[in-house]
C-alpha cells in the first residue's frame, strides 16, 4: 500500500511546524518554508523532499516562485493543481507586500525614486505593461494605473485614457512607466514615439509629462535623465 508521508513523520529536529513554534520562521530554510505550505508530499518524498525539488528547478532558489508558470510547477512530483496555485499566490503577495508604501508620502524627487518603486512589480513580468503616476503639484503621488498590458506602441497606447485618469486625479504632472521583459531598459522607436506623442497631448490639456520611465532587470532608463524630456 502506498503511503503519503508528511512533515510528522521526519524526525523532530527537522520538522518545519516544531522547528517553527521553537525558533521563529526565520530560523527555517527556503525549503522548509515551502514545505509548510505543501504540507504533504507523496508516496516516495516528504514535504520538504518536494520542496527542495521545487528549489532544484530553473534558478535553484526561491526565484522559481516568480520564473516558473503554474502549469510548470504541476510538472513536478508532488506538487499538484491546489499546491501550484498557492505557490503562485505566495509569489503574488510577495511582490504586493514588496510594493506596499505609505501612498501619501511618494514624490517625484527623482526619476531612481519612481523606478525603485515600480522596480519589484514589474521586472518579473513576461509581458510589457505601461503605467501612468499621477503627481500634484507638489510632486505628490496622486496614485497609478495600469493602461495597457501586453504591448507598448503608438497604435495601441491610448492618450485618451491616460488622461482621463489624469483628470479624474487633478493631476498636474504624469510619468508612463513600462517594462521591458527582455530586461535590458533601451528604448525602442516605438517608446520614443509613444513618448512623444503624450508629451504632445499633455501640452494641450496642461498636464506635464514629466517623465517616461523603462524598466529593465534591475535597471532603468528615463526619459527625462537622458534629455528627451525638459
Amino acid at each position: 500500500m502506498n503511503h503519503s508521508f508528511t512533515t510528522k513523520e521526519l524526525p523532530e529536529s527537522e520538522r518545519p511546524y516544531e522547528k517553527f513554534w521553537k525558533y521563529g520562521a526565520t530560523a527555517l530554510s527556503d525549503a522548509e518554508l515551502l514545505a509548510i505550505v505543501i504540507k504533504s508530499g507523496s508516496s516516495k518524498m516528504t514535504a520538504v523532499d518536494v520542496a527542495r525539488s521545487f528549489l532544484s528547478q530553473k534558478d535553484r532558489n526561491l526565484m522559481n516562485l516568480y520564473e516558473m508558470s503554474y502549469d510548470e510547477m504541476k510538472k513536478i512530483h508532488g506538487i499538484g493543481d491546489v499546491i501550484a496555485m498557492q505557490l503562485k499566490c505566495i509569489a503574488e503577495l510577495s511582490t504586493r507586500i514588496a510594493n506596499t508604501r505609505h501612498f501619501e508620502g511618494i514624490q517625484m524627487r527623482s526619476a531612481a525614486t519612481v523606478a525603485e518603486y515600480y522596480m519589484e512589480q514589474l521586472r518579473h513580468e513576461q509581458q510589457e505593461k505601461l503605467i501612468v503616476c499621477m503627481f500634484d503639484s507638489k510632486c505628490k503621488w496622486l496614485g497609478d494605473s495600469v493602461v495597457t498590458t501586453g504591448s507598448v506602441s503608438s497604435s495601441i497606447v491610448p492618450p485618451r485614457e491616460i488622461f482621463i485618469c489624469a483628470l479624474e486625479k487633478k493631476a498636474v504632472h504624469i510619468v508612463m512607466v513600462h517594462n521591458h521583459p527582455s530586461g535590458r531598459a533601451v528604448p525602442s522607436g516605438e517608446d520614443n514615439t509613444v513618448t512623444a506623442r503624450i508629451a504632445e497631448a499633455g501640452k494641450l490639456l496642461g498636464i506635464a509629462l514629466s517623465d517616461h520611465i523603462i524598466i529593465g532587470d534591475r535597471t532603468y532608463f528615463s526619459y527625462r535623465e537622458a534629455g528627451y524630456l525638459t
